[in-house]
């Protein structure tokens, strides 16, 4: 960003005054306001214009110029704004056809709602319904929600710091170890070992094994080729469900349409929301199987609200899906993926602070290290709720003095694009980064 005026305008006044800020506290709350965007970059008030290259929470997958998302929003606001699930529309028929013919393996009818954490509780809601059981097994380094059931599941700092005093965690939450090499004590067979053995010493109790294919905030983990089917295997041999959370890694970001795809695993139970309509309109989706599906014909499924299926919103997943093919996105994200992936390398290896790159595709992150030899983190976990501003912050704060996005969490600095880049837009990132990286090599140990 080319300044940083302290004073705030109208608008921002406002909305500092009379809105409360997720995430933070709230002395920390002061947004800067956003007028109009382009392409891949959004403009502030003052007329910086950012390029966007985290898709801001991973979610702006097809950019800021989706023309045929806002004419099929506009067409249906005026001829079905609004009826209750218990109708049927044109824009959800639609969209639940042609999810079942692109999500993997025999995954065929959907759920729908408003947000991924809401998708993730109802596949909990779902896979204890159809198993009996009553556990879900997650993992330590994830992310699946801010609600009840989806945050105890999740092993971000972010479950921790809500402390029992404000949210006491639901019952029946197993977490397990990630597909981590870099930071954990067991590399990622051995943590195979370890969950397969977990869910033996639970003795039949686990509905569900609840995981990101490609984990997102919390570091961009990338797991072996083999890790997903053979962690689909194991929960199967135990009667636990597959159920891969999406939320982030759907909708071509990895170059295939879901990344559980991508290492050819068919999950029992998919959750999906963010680029389902690239955040053009609040909509998260749950399918599953034929066979989980079967078992609600005569049995009770406890679970709607108000929006589920909103025609609106689903007539934008709708034109987002023909939005991902007849632009090719697909492709792009994979070409761009590749030309990206070789930009961050040649940075890891220019800069010593760069520990490890990670992801597949236009889903990408590097790990910074204070000590190339021991690999000392900047940034503990706890530094995600503590308000402390780290090197990971100042790092990410020079790129946007130089007008580019980058979000950073747990000591990864998360570079997802929109799939709708171009290979000059992957030069202006990586040169923005190149410079603030000197920040993190100067601040590393002797």
């Amino acid at each position: 960003m080319a300044s940083q005026d302290t004073e705030r305008n109208e608008i921002e006044r406002l909305d500092r005054e009379y809105t409360l800020g997720t995430w933070t506290r709230q002395r920390d709350f002061d947004p800067t306001e956003i007028v109009d965007t382009e392409g891949p970059r959004i403009v502030t008030a003052d007329g910086d214009s950012i390029l966007d290259f985290s898709s801001q929470y991973v979610c702006t997958s097809l950019g800021y110029d989706a023309d045929r998302i806002a004419d099929a929003v506009d067409e249906q606001i005026r001829e079905v704004p609004y009826v209750n699930p218990g109708w049927s529309t044109e824009p959800r028929a639609r969209l639940s056809e042609k999810l079942a013919e692109i999500t993997p393996g025999s995954l065929k009818k959907t759920f729908y709602s408003t947000s991924g954490t809401e998708a993730n509780e109802v596949a909990m809601k779902m896979a204890r319904a159809y198993t009996g059981k009553h556990k879900i097994l997650s993992r330590y380094r994830s992310y699946h929600g801010a609600t009840a059931a989806s945050l105890s599941a999740s092993g971000d700092p972010r479950r921790v710091a809500q402390g029992p005093e404000i949210q006491p965690e639901v019952p029946g939450m197993v977490k397990g170890p990630d597909p981590y090499a870099y930071g954990s004590s067991l590399d990622p067979e051995q943590s195979l070992e370890y969950i397969d053995e977990m869910l033996e010493l639970e003795g039949d109790t686990v509905a569900g094994v609840l995981v990101e294919p490609l984990v997102g905030s919390n570091g961009v983990l990338t797991p072996p080729d083999d890790y997903l089917p053979r962690l689909q295997e194991i929960a199967h041999d135990h009667g636990a469900l597959l159920i891969c959370d999406e939320v982030m890694t759907g909708f071509g970001r990895t170059g295939e349409w879901f990344a559980s795809g991508l290492y050819d695993a068919e999950p029992d139970i998919i959750t999906m929301a963010k680029g389902l309509t690239g955040s053009y309109q609040p909509l998260a989706a749950t399918t599953v199987s034929e066979e989980i599906a079967e078992h609600f014909e005569d049995n009770l499924l406890n679970q709607g609200h108000t929006f589920a299926g909103h025609p609106v919103a689903c007539a934008a997943g709708a034109a987002a899906i023909e939005t991902y093919e007849e632009e090719g996105l697909l492709e792009n994200a994979r070409e761009m993926g590749a030309y990206l992936k070789s930009e961050l390398e040649s940075l890891a290896e220019r800069h010593p602070s760069v520990g490890e790159r990670r992801g597949i595709g236009l889903h990408q992150g590097l790990e910074l290290t204070r000590s190339e030899e021991k690999r000392v983190p900047f940034e503990e976990r706890s530094d995600k709720v503590s308000g402390r501003t780290t090197v990971l912050d100042e790092v990410g704060a020079h790129a946007l003095d130089n007008d580019v996005y980058f979000y950073t969490s747990v000591n990864t600095i998360v570079v997802t694009p929109p799939l709708t880049i171009t290979e000059d837009d992957v030069d202006e990132a990586v040169a923005a980064l190149d410079e603030a990286l000197e920040i993190s090599d100067a601040a590393m140990e002797e």
